[in-house]
């Protein structure tokens, strides 16, 4: 009978231990609530964002980057760190220079694209111009380096010759009549 008993008493143990880990839950999910409750609002925490990214971007690796930087120039800047990339400076006829990175592997089409990506930055960052039409501009200009036309957009740069910080122009196409 004692057996029994303390066969019961077992029981009884385990069901109000049971018990007290669904109030437990309760309990947590309640505190987690009381916490969602708290949580900043999204222009607190865009500001606090910004302040984290303006600290970072105050590192030696990351110091020639924008401070409004996005995740794809901090990525581009630490490949280029680590020589996964590599700098194509992209002369235009007004004399501007710019620095545009790409991956080491990166073909004529993957330069364009970075060359777009870099100027859709800069107007959104100056207020420039709202809309270029690239499909314009690639009909109107080449690419040039050593006086050759980037021509096949599936080439890769290296097989033109291109490396890290070697200068590519853009250079007017004649019109034939």
């Amino acid at each position: 009978m004692d057996e029994l008993k303390g066969g019961s008493l077992k029981n009884v143990d385990e069901a109000e231990l049971g018990e007290k880990s669904v109030v437990d839950e309760i309990k947590e999910e309640q505190e987690e609530e009381e916490e969602d409750e708290e949580a900043l609002p999204h222009s607190e925490f865009l500001d606090i964002f910004e302040e984290g990214l303006a600290l970072m971007v105050q590192d030696p690796l990351l110091c020639d980057l924008p401070i409004q930087v996005t995740l794809e120039e901090v990525n581009s800047q630490v490949a280029l760190e680590y020589g996964q990339a590599m700098t194509v400076r992209v002369c235009k006829a007004d004399g501007e220079v710019m620095p545009i990175v790409v991956v080491q592997s990166a073909t004529v089409l993957d330069l364009k694209k970075a060359i777009r990506r870099y100027m859709e930055l800069k107007q959104q960052r100056e207020g420039g111009v709202k809309h270029i039409s690239w499909k314009y501009v690639w009909r109107t200009f080449h690419l040039v380096f050593n006086a050759e036309k980037l021509e096949d957009d599936k080439r890769k740069l290296k097989d033109y010759g291109i490396r890290n910080r070697d200068e590519v122009t853009f250079l007017k196409k004649l019109r034939m009549k």
